[in-house]
């Protein structure tokens, strides 16, 4: 693979990430779905993994922040690519805000993986674990 295609790779994989946790900490459910593959699968410690569209709405509605709350989501490695798949880790830092101000929640890790689908990168299957 050459280089110019990794570089078209790793970006499209890290706007994923950043659509995703952008619309997460707004809560705009309809958009984190669509950022998944339509048999994706997102799974969270505690929980059964939530897999395809409708599991994957009924959660993230679930979830949807009752404060102000942001996903700090750095040193991602694009660890496997090809032109339709792609594999990637990161590390999470979940905040919310309180009366007191921001204050840290969990830290934790993603392992994400990549498929292309009509030209677009979404995600296929997201496995989150968390720093204790």
């Amino acid at each position: 693979m050459s280089e110019s295609t990794q570089a078209w790779v790793a970006a499209g994989v890290r706007a994923v990430i950043g659509a995703h946790t952008q619309a997460q900490d707004a809560g705009r459910t309809d958009e984190i779905v669509a950022l998944y593959t339509l048999d994706g699968t997102l799974e969270l410690p505690g929980s059964d993994p939530a897999q395809g569209h409708d599991a994957l709405r009924k959660a993230f509605e679930g979830w949807a922040p009752e404060k102000p709350q942001l996903h700090l989501v750095a040193n991602t490695v694009v660890t496997r690519a090809s032109e339709d798949e792609a594999g990637a880790v990161s590390d999470v830092l979940f905040l919310q805000r309180g009366e007191d101000g921001w204050a840290p929640q969990v830290v934790g890790h993603y392992e994400d993986t990549f498929h292309r689908v009509d030209g677009a990168w979404l995600l296929h299957h997201r496995r989150t674990t968390y720093q204790v």
